[in-house]
């Protein structure tokens, strides 16, 4: 049988050593699909439901292995729906390839159905961006797109006309002008040095060793390197906030840790902000840029992976490039142990208090059930070395503050996107992944309405994931954003009723329970948790529970008042379920 061109494609990302594709099949690259089933026993391609799921579980797979992620989607639609997805991985800087299909030759360029030229489509979003029009550019510019994607952890994309796919794979058809041939390469990728330089290693030190009151700020970029950051803490008597996306670079029963900063954070984390005199940012890109010290107010050391990330959030007096796992490893000799740790015991006594009003906020005695004490509940039932993936909206805060990092537990979520609906798509993929660890993703009703078909991809693959709906029945987020403006929300509750998806996931062949009582809460997710495959349990939750920052500024506060004048709908439950949450914390 001879060779085509697709099957070459497949054969080198075996040779990468990729064993799974993310995708959805379709007329635009059936010759694709014909090299996967020819090499089928080295690479297998997972069928999902949706292209934007394939590139969100190729995103997860990604984040949660290190490995490189990929994704594949038909041409026109198919492609346009990995957009999403994709950015996901742009945005988060993830390695992922993304492979779509695109018209024939000889019919491009004249309107034919679904065309879309996807290397214009994606040329904001690509690192490496490639028509392969040639059978003779295979497998060279595979090994290309990989290494740059891996090395600019990013995106690259590979788009093949539906002639190129079939073609015979040692086709050369058109005559060579140039002194060139196509390059001979290997699937072969060296990452860079990761040590940063000494010199700017020892300028650091020396400014962390003159500070006195010392905060580290850690991101993903240190989720590799826990034990260097705590070993760096201990030395400085720093405490850590994290990053949202970093929450698991160290225990958060950690004596260092204070959890996070901004609108998801926490009391002693942005009381820390304003009162430390360094900043040692240690593998983040912390956006919020109003949430951290005011320039020139703090001493800022930052080690950052790329170049062109170091200082562009907080005029930074000592960049440090390089890895954060070995640069700390030698950063550590040329740091002194600081030995008054008053500083570090201020903001530990801090959060023993935080801790605790957190705790009193999950209180199963509440009606409707207070989303926190699901959260809670599962922090207690999930295994140590559980994986959590997680939307965005409310359910990030309850997450934030709720799922506590221990023992070699995990957690994922759509970082500088904040996109709806990855968390049961990142579940998927990082199950794939890790088949033999306990994998639950915590969306909301909004973001879970979104993907919700691929609970049926979990359950025709054999999947075990847990997901846990926190039913407000709106769009939770979008409604206390609009308050904090000083609007009274408008258009994010869903009219009745309130779905059932309970029932969707019992239909499709897996476990599902229906709560709307806090006396069900424990028992349900106990018997999703128990349950041997796919388990959803959807809880009805109060919607009228604001995720308050963990610091109230004056303007928030005023601009929550201003939406109460201006006819927020509704106030008087609101107003009930603060003064709850009040009532909890004064208990004690």
């Amino acid at each position: 049988m001879t060779q085509i061109a697709s099957e070459l494609l497949i054969e080198r990302l075996a040779d990468w050593g990729v064993d799974t594709v993310f995708g959805l099949p379709g007329d635009g690259i059936n010759g694709i699909m014909e090299g996967l089933r020819r090499q089928s026993g080295r690479v297998r391609f997972f069928l999902v439901h949706h292209e934007e799921a394939a590139a969100f579980m190729a995103t997860a797979y990604a984040k949660a292995t290190g490995k490189l992620g990929v994704c594949l989607a038909t041409s026109g639609p198919g492609a346009i729906h990995l957009l999403n997805g994709l950015y996901d991985a742009k945005l988060d800087h993830v390695p992922v390839l993304a492979i779509t299909g695109m018209q024939e030759t000889s019919v491009l360029g004249t309107g034919y159905q679904q065309e879309v030229h996807t290397d214009r489509l994606f040329a904001d979003l690509a690192e490496y961006n490639l028509v392969v029009d040639n059978p003779a550019q295979l497998p060279g510019v595979v090994d290309i797109a990989i290494r740059t994607a891996l090395s600019r952890r990013g995106v690259a994309h590979l788009t093949f006309p539906n002639d190129v796919q079939v073609a015979d794979a040692n086709a050369d058809p058109y005559a060579h002008v140039a002194p060139a041939r196509p390059p001979a390469t290997a699937p072969v990728w060296l990452p860079p040095p990761g040590q940063a330089r000494m010199a700017d290693l020892e300028a650091a030190a020396q400014v962390l060793n003159d500070g006195e009151k010392v905060a580290i700020l850690a991101g993903a970029g240190a989720l590799h390197a826990r034990e260097q950051v705590l070993a760096i803490a201990d030395k400085l008597a720093a405490p850590v906030i994290k990053s949202l996306p970093g929450k698991a670079v160290i225990p958060d029963d950690s004596e260092f840790a204070v959890g996070g900063i901004g609108l998801l954070g926490t009391k002693p984390g942005e009381e820390l902000v304003e009162d430390c005199d360094t900043l040692f940012m240690i593998g983040t890109n912390f956006p919020y840029t109003q949430h951290l010290p005011q320039p020139g107010k703090v001493r800022v050391v930052q080690i950052e992976a790329d170049p062109t990330r170091a200082g562009v959030r907080m005029p930074t007096e000592v960049p440090v490039v390089g890895d954060a796992k070995e640069s700390l490893q030698a950063l550590l000799p040329l740091l002194t142990r600081k030995s008054d740790r008053g500083h570090l015991e201020k903001y530990a006594k801090a959060m023993a208090k935080w801790r605790s009003d957190m705790q009193d906020l999950e209180n199963p005695k509440r009606s409707p059930v207070a989303p926190q004490y699901p959260m809670g509940v599962i922090d207690d039932l999930a295994t140590d070395n559980a994986i959590l993936t997680c939307d965005s909206g409310t359910i990030a805060t309850w997450a934030a503050r709720h799922w506590t990092i221990r023992g070699d537990r995990q957690f994922y979520l759509s970082g500088n996107l904040a996109t709806m609906a990855p968390g049961l798509p990142y579940a998927i993929g990082i199950q794939h992944a890790f088949p033999g660890r306990q994998v639950i993703a915590y969306v909301g009703d909004g973001g879970f309405a979104m993907l919700m078909a691929e609970f049926l991809t979990a359950v025709r693959s054999g999947l075990p994931i847990k997901v846990v709906v926190n039913n407000n029945n709106s769009l939770g987020q979008i409604l206390w954003e609009q308050m904090v403006l000083g609007y009274p929300e408008h258009g994010v509750r869903f009219p009745a009723p309130v779905a059932d998806f309970a029932a969707w996931a019992t239909a499709c062949g897996g476990y599902g329970a229906k709560v709307s009582e806090a006396k069900k809460v424990r028992g349900a997710l106990e018997q999703a948790l128990a349950f041997d495959g796919p388990a959803l349990v959807d809880i009805d939750v109060d919607p009228n529970e604001p995720p308050l920052p963990g610091k109230v500024q004056y303007d928030q506060a005023k601009k929550f008042a201003q939406a109460f004048l201006k006819g927020q709908p509704h106030k008087a439950a609101i107003a009930t379920t603060l003064f709850k949450d009040k009532i909890e914390q004064l208990r004690r």
